[in-house]
């Protein structure tokens, strides 16, 4: 998976087509990224000794083919691809401007 924490990134199918967000977590053996204000749900909390049940809303994972890395320049989707720079460090870049990430 090329995405990390932290990453700009839009969605691009399902229910919260369009919108945009930040990185919050990436579950890596499910192929599953949680991005910042999409794909929210519904979380009912059990009462505990001190805090009263309550209904909580969250983000929910969503799958990593369904969103793109946003481009900086653009600020649309785009791919990733790899480079190698003049320190021989390997480093992301967007396919369409070919920007580092």
């Amino acid at each position: 998976m090329n995405f990390k924490t932290g990453d700009k990134v839009v969605v691009i199918a399902g229910k919260d087509r369009g919108k945009e967000g930040k990185i919050i977590s990436i579950l890596k053996n499910e192929n599953k990224v949680v991005i910042e204000g999409v794909n929210m749900i519904k979380k009912h909390v059990k009462p505990d000794g001190q805090n009263a049940g309550s209904i909580v809303e969250r983000e929910a994972p969503i799958h990593a083919s369904n969103i793109m890395i946003l481009d900086p320049k653009t600020k649309k989707g785009t791919r990733i691809g790899h480079t190698i720079d003049k320190k021989n460090n390997k480093v992301r870049i967007c396919k369409k401007s070919n920007e580092n990430i």
